[in-house]
């Protein structure tokens, strides 16, 4: 068994990305980048131990994804370490960020070549500009760039964390509790991925799979007395709306299902559970508004949606273009990529009865194609 383990950390919030698109969800083929990024690593390290950081919401569509072991990230880089260390058993522990791409698997070799020489093996590159700090140019042979992964020693690395200090990487951590340091060199390719033009400048980097994925959903609810009626974010004139958890809006309800299913990201009652009092009578449109934000998180844009609504009564003709124009925004598409349909089931049937509403609703995503913005 190896004497390390490979800990990945892909918990952030990708703040300074600044597009839609969480930056360890950008598709590379079909694959994330934090399993692109694992998978390629795990290549040059076949018998390691990998330890996936991530953040406590998404570990439900990471997990089936991989099969290594996905742990709950913090609210910092190291605390989300922090976490991933409880789990290490090893003596020594590899550390990188999903954020930094293009490791070579010489950089790799380096690093373990090196494992002995100190309590933290550290790739870095020279500095070949003019260094200024507070208005005084400083001595550049003095200033290195440093890199991840980085190799140490375990237990050295969680006792530099004790110290409740918050640094950058793990050797500053380690040298500031009088560990030792070797620094070995860096590679440029090695570069991290921090705003949206970084992915530019990366070689190793294929583009997102040029692939439709359509997804269905359903939903029925029946009618109560004395409720508003709302569909497609639409109140209808009505005397009863719908029994439900939340304001009962069927069609969006369906078309939320339709659009996780598309993307594989589960279903309506996985992300918003009716044993949830948050959402006790809560405005569906802000559901599909969360939804369509979680979409653009794991890398997908709308593509379009299609709902056939299902009722005896009331009548929907009237409202449909409504429908259509409350929908696209909340979509972040044109009016032209969603339609409403409307029939009935010529009375037969709870829906014939005049007992409820049923709604089928069909959309259609693709990756977020980041090369070409």
């Amino acid at each position: 068994m190896s004497d390390f383990t490979l800990v990945l950390l892909a918990a952030g919030n990708s703040e300074r990305f600044k597009v839609p698109v969480k930056k360890q969800w950008l598709r590379i083929g079909h694959d994330p980048l934090w399993l692109y990024v694992t998978n390629r690593i795990k290549e040059s390290l076949p018998n390691v131990p990998v330890i996936l950081s991530a953040h406590s919401s998404e570990i439900p569509f990471i997990s089936p994804l991989c099969d290594f072991t996905v742990v709950a990230g913090g609210n910092t880089r190291q605390q989300s370490l922090k976490n991933a260390l409880k789990e290490v058993k090893t003596t020594y522990v590899m550390v990188s960020d999903i954020a930094r791409a293009c490791i070579d698997p010489d950089l790799i070799s380096r690093l373990i070549a090196a494992k002995g020489l100190a309590d933290t093996i550290v790739p870095a590159l020279d500095v070949h500009d003019t260094v200024v700090y507070d208005n005084t140019t400083i001595e550049r042979n003095l200033v290195k760039r440093i890199q991840t992964p980085q190799l140490s020693r375990t237990e050295i690395l969680r006792r530099a964390f004790e110290t409740g200090i918050e640094y950058t990487d793990e050797s500053s951590a380690i040298v500031a509790i009088g560990g030792t340091r070797h620094f070995i060199p860096g590679d440029e390719r090695a570069a991290k991925i921090t705003h949206a033009g970084d992915t530019s400048a990366l070689e190793c980097l294929a583009p997102p799979a040029n692939f439709v994925f359509t997804g269905n959903g359903f939903d029925v609810h029946p009618f109560e007395e004395g409720k508003p009626m709302v569909l497609c974010g639409v109140e209808i004139d009505s005397p009863f709306g719908f029994k439900a958890h939340s304001d009962g809006d069927v069609a969006i309800h369906a078309l939320i299902d339709a659009l996780l299913g598309a993307a594989c990201l589960g279903d309506i009652g996985m992300l918003f559970p009716d044993t949830d009092n948050a959402y006790k009578n809560i405005d569906s449109k802000q559901l599909l508004i969360r939804c369509v934000e979680k979409l653009h998180h794991f890398g997908f844009v709308i593509l379009h949606a299609d709902i056939t609504i299902i009722a005896q009564t009331p009548k929907i003709g009237p409202y449909k273009d409504f429908m259509r124009s409350t929908l696209a925004p909340l979509l972040q598409i044109p009016i032209a990529r969603i339609n409403v349909k409307a029939t009935t089931t010529e009375h037969l049937g709870f829906i014939g009865r005049k007992e409820g509403v049923g709604v089928i609703a069909t959309a259609s995503v693709h990756y977020f194609d980041w090369k070409n913005g």
